[in-house]
């Protein structure tokens, strides 16, 4: 089968990267990764003294002002802000200005605030604790969309959606470090964030844009030692707050870093139980990941750094009545950012693509079901899209980016918003449809700009 090739390729192309040597440069600043803080005893710190703020999905932040401190100066709490706000232009201008098939960008021809988010977060002696408040667009396309709440009663989308993180758990001061904790955490699958700062591009991935933004459950977060991170995941469900069947889905997580030149990373969900009313039909998921950075000159001028990213998925679903050769996903994202001017310009190129027949993990292009997208699916076309994307950040300081991003996607079936629209005949929700059908195009192109605050 064509996707088993592919997935072939795609393996063989990541282990014989695991075995590059990245370049030796000098370090010039400390990050902590973006899994929870680790409490610093002697010298078993992982990743001690490494530069991680280059690598995509990470934060790149070295100061973090809103620290309070006890009396010896130890950290007591850590407190983060973060603001996203963008104006995309959509070339097709719906009319009902709404932008679609993207987790990130909702709307179009207009401002937009995509996330204010405030947070508290300590490891003060041993314990673990993390609140992260969120507000804005991005909820109305991520966790709005969760049908787990509707299984039973006692939940509700209102009551958890503005909860960006949040967990409790205990460092134990074994191995390298061992973090035990429980609560909704932000989704381990993908290379790219859920927070778009962290990125390389503000549209993720099509890869990423397919697969989960947060979990509920609990994890171990295991460093065997300073080089390498494994957690083991006991989750609801696939970017679900509650489960979809009885059972749990399984989850496995692995990073290295030889060096803070090269990242190296393999994720797996298992057992999946995400179909509503059938119990039978189980989810598996796959990716892994490559970055390296292959130049550093930070006193530069001109080229101060770059780095390449590679992030690869396949996953399927089976039983139940489906099969994974109708219902599976395989796709590929490759990026690459230079950095200019003492890393306070940056440009980043990406390509990508994804086949996903069946359309399991896509999104709905219209809340009508009377669509051009559904009658190919019923014919028995398969999805297949491409983007490419061309990204320009100017960043006077490690708090504030300014962003400036083309981006265009194409797909085999129509599945993107043309001018009419995808919400109604004028665009508003409460119009009555009748037999109108929603304005879906092979293609769409967007020009987008936005500013991240982050402190």
């Amino acid at each position: 089968m064509k996707s088993t090739t592919i997935q072939a390729i795609f393996l063989l192309g990541f282990f014989a990267l695991n075995s590059m040597n990245a370049q030796e440069i000098k370090k010039d600043s400390v990050s902590l990764p973006k899994d929870s803080l680790i409490t610093k005893t002697d010298s078993k710190i992982p990743f001690d003294g490494y530069d991680l703020t280059w690598i995509n999905g990470q934060n790149r932040q070295t100061d973090f002002p809103l620290t309070l401190k006890d009396k010896d100066g130890e950290t007591i709490l850590t407190g983060v802000t973060y603001v996203d706000a963008y104006y995309n232009y959509d070339f097709r201008n719906p009319k009902d200005n709404t932008h679609t098939i993207s987790a990130a960008i909702g709307r179009s021809n207009e401002f937009t605030i995509n996330m204010a988010s405030i947070g508290l977060e300590t490891n003060y002696k041993n314990m673990i604790g993390r609140l992260w408040l969120q507000y804005g667009q991005m909820g109305s396309i991520v966790q709005d969309l969760d049908g787990t709440v509707n299984h039973g009663k006692n939940t509700s989308v209102s009551n958890l959606k503005n909860i960006r993180e949040a967990a409790a758990g205990y460092h134990f001061n074994v191995m390298n470090g061992l973090n035990v904790e429980a609560g909704i955490f932000m989704s381990y699958i993908g290379l790219e964030s859920y927070v778009l700062g962290e990125n390389w591009n503000y549209q993720r991935s099509l890869v990423c844009d397919f697969t989960p933004f947060y979990f509920q459950g609990a994890r171990i977060q295991a460093y065997p030692s300073k080089k390498y991170k494994v957690e083991l995941w006991l989750l609801n469900g696939w970017q679900s707050y509650n489960s979809w069947n009885k059972g749990l889905g399984l989850g496995v997580s692995n990073y290295y870093r030889p060096n803070e030149n090269l990242q190296l990373v393999a994720n797996f969900y298992l057992n999946g139980k995400d179909t509503r009313n059938n119990s039978e039909v189980r989810r598996f998921h796959h990716d892994h990941s490559i970055v390296a950075r292959y130049f550093h000159n930070k006193e530069s001028n001109g080229l101060s750094q770059a780095a390449f990213s590679i992030n690869n998925h396949y996953g399927f679903q089976s039983g139940g009545g489906l099969k994974a050769k109708d219902n599976y996903m395989i796709g590929t994202s490759i990026a690459n950012r230079l950095w200019f001017h003492h890393n306070k310009i940056a440009l980043s190129l990406r390509a990508d693509a994804i086949s996903n027949p069946g359309a399991y993990l896509a999104f709905s292009p219209s809340p009508v079901a009377n669509n051009d997208f559904n009658d190919a699916l019923a014919k028995g076309e398969k999805l297949k899209m491409f983007q490419g994307t061309a990204t320009l950040d100017l960043m006077p300081n490690q708090f504030v980016t300014f962003r400036l991003e083309y981006g265009f996607r194409k797909s085999n079936i129509p599945y993107f918003a043309g001018s009419g629209g995808t919400t109604s005949p004028d665009g508003w929700i409460d119009t009555p449809v009748d037999t109108w059908r929603p304005d879906l195009r092979k293609s769409d192109s967007r020009l987008t700009l936005a500013v991240m605050f982050r402190l």
